[in-house]
This record gives structure tokens, C-alpha cells and sequence, in this order.
């Protein structure tokens, strides 16, 4: 048994360490990308047009990672949409995380009329498929950044009320409820002083996990036209013009679905090292 605990202890570790460090050195890259980034995103040079990475024979010195069929650099476009799918990831997620945990809060811990509404209204949100919804809304708000972040927030927000509303259910339910209700605290009180901090870390594990769909929901966008303006840089519209030209210049669609899958894949696991770490048994 101590052996199997310390296993898992170890596979968090991991899960821990490993996404963390890919994210970290994301967002170290996505600030510092007007510093490091080696050619302006949005610069063209079709003489320059679809140059191989360094490595390659007929590689142009400086495109470190090549150049599109429009000569802009690959890897300065990489960083600068690194930018925009860790904004969306961060503010998309963290209003998803507030209106969906707060609706999950009061109707898994004030039960009746609150409860009936709450879960009426997540049930029938969730009988629209979320991909074309999120094209709905985007197509009736218009494209830009503010769009995507409304449309991954009016989706997504059901994934937190169903999940922590059954967690209040489960913690309300807990004897130090019924001892703070008989010392006569109010119950809105009790639900911030007492419920929240027991459900805060099955919150941050699926703020995590909302983080990685919203840059997924955001690459699935711009890859159909519908993210922010077509010239500006993001992983979705590179993977959509490099599977155009993935035999004539490969690396224009890999880099980004590279760097879009590792990125997803961090936030992933960490929600998932996240879990393990915050795991009652092991604690």
C-alpha cells in the first residue's frame, strides 16, 4: 500500500514538473517575443517564400524555423501567437472557472428552487453541440478577441457548475456543516468560509483543464477564419495554410501542431498532477 502511494506521489511529481516546465517556458517565450522573436510576424518577403528550417539545405541564415509561402518567419509567428492563445487560456478560463463555480456553489449547497433552475438551464445548454454554438456566436459577436472568450465562457461554463455542484452536495452533507449551522452562522457564510475551501482545489484542477480546451477551442477558430483578424498570427490559421502546402513546406504545419499539442497536452497532465496531488488519501 505505502508502496503504491509513493508511486503515485512520484506520477504527480511528474505530472507536476514536466507540463509546468513547457508552460513556464512558453510564457517566458510569449512575453519576451517582441525581444526574441528574430523578424517581425507580419513581415512579408515572397522572394524568401517558403525557406526550409536551419538544418536543411537552402535554409536562408536568421528564419530559424523556415518561412510560409508569404516569407514570414515561422518561428517569430510561433512565439506572437503564443501570446494570444495564453491570454484567451488565462481569461477565458478564469471566468469560466467563476460563473460556473459560483452557479455550482449555490445550487450544490442551497439545494430547492436554486438547484431545480441551475441544473434545468445546464442541461438544456448542454444539448447544443459546443463546436457549433461557439461558430454560432462567434459568427452573430464578429471575430476578435473578446468574441472568443465570451463564446468559450457561454460554452464551457457547465463543465464547473455540474462538477463542483455535486462536490458542494458532497461537502454540505459533512458533520462540520451541521456544527456550523448550529452554532447559528448564516449560510452564505457558511458556503464561503466553510464549502469553498474544501472544493478550491477541485476548482484549480479544472481551471487547469479549461485552460488547455480554451486554446483548443481557440486554434479550432482561427483555423476556420473565425479567431481575430486573418493577418495577425495564431496556431490555428498556421495549421490551416501549412496543411495547403505541407508538401512543398512541411514545416509550416508541424511547428505549430507541435507546439499546440505539447501546450495542451502540459495543461492536461498538470490538471491531472493537480488531482493526484490534492488527493485526499495521499494527503
Amino acid at each position: 500500500m505505502a508502496d503504491g502511494r509513493a508511486l503515485i506521489k512520484r506520477r504527480a511529481g511528474l505530472r507536476l514538473w514536466l507540463p509546468g516546465l513547457w508552460l513556464g517556458f512558453l510564457v517566458l517565450a510569449a512575453l519576451a517575443a517582441p525581444v526574441i522573436a528574430p523578424h517581425d510576424p507580419l513581415e512579408q518577403d515572397l522572394f524568401l517564400g517558403r525557406m526550409p528550417p536551419f538544418w536543411q539545405s537552402g535554409a536562408e541564415p536568421g528564419y530559424w524555423l523556415g518561412t510560409d509561402s508569404l516569407g514570414r518567419d515561422v518561428l517569430s509567428r510561433l512565439l506572437y501567437a503564443a501570446r494570444l492563445a495564453l491570454v484567451v487560456a488565462l481569461i477565458a478560463g478564469a471566468l469560466t472557472c467563476l460563473l460556473g463555480g459560483s452557479l455550482g456553489l449555490i445550487a450544490g449547497y442551497y439545494r430547492g428552487w436554486p438547484d431545480l433552475v441551475i441544473s434545468r438551464l445546464i442541461d438544456i445548454w448542454m444539448a447544443f453541440p459546443p463546436v457549433l454554438f461557439s461558430i454560432l456566436l462567434i459568427a452573430v459577436l464578429g471575430p476578435g478577441l473578446m468574441s472568443i472568450i465570451i463564446a468559450i465562457v457561454v460554452i464551457d461554463w457547465t463543465r464547473f457548475a455540474r462538477v463542483i455542484r455535486a462536490e458542494a452536495m458532497s461537502q454540505s452533507a459533512m458533520d462540520y456543516v451541521a456544527s456550523a449551522q448550529v452554532v447559528g452562522r448564516r449560510r452564505f457564510g457558511i458556503m464561503l468560509a466553510e464549502i469553498l475551501p474544501n472544493v478550491l482545489p477541485t476548482i484549480v484542477v479544472l481551471l487547469t483543464l479549461e485552460m488547455g480546451i480554451a486554446v483548443i477551442v481557440e486554434a479550432i477558430l482561427s483555423f476556420v477564419n473565425l479567431s481575430i483578424s486573418t493577418d495577425d498570427p495564431t496556431w490555428g490559421s498556421m495549421i490551416s495554410e501549412g496543411r495547403i502546402s505541407i508538401h512543398q513546406a512541411w514545416w509550416v504545419l508541424v511547428f505549430p501542431l507541435i507546439t499546440l499539442f505539447l501546450t495542451v497536452l502540459s495543461f492536461s497532465q498538470l490538471g491531472e498532477g493537480l488531482k493526484d496531488y490534492f488527493d485526499p488519501v495521499l494527503r
